[in-house]
């Protein structure tokens, strides 16, 4: 029986280069524990000879729609080759912003008012119906793609005549968009690894978003882990995440964010079934906190993997 594991990272979505990284960290750690590991670029190789070169598992290190959002996921299944995750109907939804918060709201669980935004639908309404749906949540807003990662697109308004352009550099990313009050408060992190939950983090950014610049570029971006949060705090923050992530059955690993808004309530912000695995990544960063190293996180995740 082969033994050998495909590392799939590239891809073709706006986070192919967050995916690079990620998934080179990914098979230097395989290949470090002596795995027989190769790395596939999903760019350039076609996931139906998966199952011809007789992968055993496939650890996916791929971020964002084509690698995140069940397509992949789908085509796994249908090989049936297990692989390391959520399942394709938890990664479709949690892939969706919108859909995801629909659910959440849906089951009690904290989340902010927003609205949604066709490409299609903002292009044939009366820009100033839009305007006024938008205004009814009162500014300032955050605008962000509905369905991309890794913070790219996202913009805080707190002028109307802003608005506008935001939202049209938002659809460079998809057909849709998700417009919702910003949350002013602390940024929180919770990574899940299988049933457990890792110490959480707290995100300190020079910028008003926590957004993509913040992520990778700007070296002023501050982590806390432990967050620094009280015994209580720090418990019902977990249990939200674990709610919010149990809720759309996700499984395997993943990340929950989370806001602490002013008046010291939690919010959920969203989930990433494949969170970055770079060395500026938070994941690794919890997972240090909780005792494990790098080789054990990627071996705990591959075994995992169903």
């Amino acid at each position: 029986m082969s033994n050998k594991i495909a590392v799939l990272y590239g891809g073709n979505s706006p986070e192919r280069e967050i995916s690079l990284i990620s998934g080179k960290m990914v098979l230097n750690s395989l290949k470090s524990m002596g795995i027989k590991a190769y790395g596939l670029d999903t760019k350039y190789f076609s996931l139906f000879s998966l199952k011809k070169n007789k992968f055993k598992k496939i650890f996916i290190a791929l971020h964002g729609k084509g690698g995140e959002d069940g397509s992949i996921q789908n085509i796994l299944e249908y090989l049936n080759i297990p692989y390391t995750g959520s399942r394709s109907l938890a990664s479709s939804i949690t892939i969706n912003k919108f859909i995801t918060k629909t659910l959440w709201k849906e089951y009690g669980l904290p989340v902010y008012p927003h609205f949604f935004l066709k490409k299609k639908d903002f292009i044939k309404k009366n820009y100033l119906i839009i305007e006024k749906n938008i205004l009814n949540l009162t500014l300032p807003v955050c605008v962000k793609p509905n369905t991309t990662g890794s913070s790219l697109g996202v913009f805080k308004i707190d002028n109307i005549n802003y608005l506008l352009n935001a939202i049209k550099k938002s659809f460079m990313y998809g057909n849709s968009v998700l417009i919702e009050k910003y949350i002013e408060g602390i940024e929180y992190t919770v990574s899940i690894l299988g049933s457990k939950i890792l110490p959480s983090i707290k995100i300190e950014s020079p910028y008003l978003l926590y957004d993509y610049d913040a992520k990778y570029i700007n070296k002023n971006t501050k982590y806390f882990c432990p967050s620094g949060l009280n015994k209580y705090k720090e418990k019902e923050l977990a249990n939200l995440a674990m709610n919010a992530w149990n809720l759309l059955e996700c499984s395997g690993w993943g990340r929950v964010d989370i806001i602490l808004d002013k008046k010291n309530n939690f919010q959920l912000l969203e989930i990433n079934t494949c969170p970055g695995m770079t060395p500026h990544s938070l994941f690794p960063i919890a997972a240090k906190t909780a005792g494990l190293s790098f080789n054990n996180v990627i071996n705990k995740i591959l075994f995992l993997a169903k």
